[in-house]
């Protein structure tokens, strides 16, 4: 067993451990550069049953980790289902801002979208959808979520603001 699956192992061992245990084992796991790991770290982030810090950890991983490109597609729809599914207010939060990192992958546009016009979600989360949804650029997607957010009462300014910025107004 080589030192991605002794930690892979570590990892899982931790079943009812802390969150710090298991952030322990992560940390050393970012430290490595293996195939296998994106994989892992999907499945771990899929898993109700992990606490908010270690799947926010993960999160942040992928966001920020040099992703190979065919892993890229595999993220992001792991992150949409992740918003989709209504989990921690601070794991959405941050998945949101992710998504920035993702908005050429099919379907994170769309999301973004239809959270930054949700007026029942949280400000804060509708917020970063949008400014993730700013990364897109002048798309005739975006354009057209940014128009109907322009009608927005909280975030229709801003809409408007970037819209002519893209000089679509």
């Amino acid at each position: 067993m080589d030192k991605v699956e002794q930690l892979f192992e570590q990892f899982r061992a931790r079943t009812n451990s802390s969150a710090a245990s298991k952030l322990d084992v992560l940390l050393d796991l970012d430290r490595l550069s293996d195939p296998r790991l994106v994989p892992f770290l999907l499945l771990v982030l899929a898993d109700t049953t992990q606490p908010a810090e270690v799947r926010i950890h993960i999160v942040k991983r992928l966001r920020n980790g040099r992703l190979a490109s065919e892993s890229r597609a595999s993220v992001a729809q792991a992150m949409i289902e992740l918003l989709a599914a209504g989990t921690s207010p601070d794991l959405r939060l941050q998945v949101a801002l992710a998504l920035a990192e993702f908005t050429l992958c099919e379907r994170v546009p769309f999301m973004l979208g239809s959270l930054a016009l949700d007026v029942t979600e949280p400000l804060d989360l509708r917020y970063s959808a949008f400014t993730s949804l700013e990364r897109v650029g002048p798309t005739p997607e975006s354009i057209d979520i940014l128009r109907q957010l322009s009608a927005d009462e909280t975030l229709g300014r801003s809409a408007r603001s970037l819209l002519s910025s893209w000089k679509v107004a």
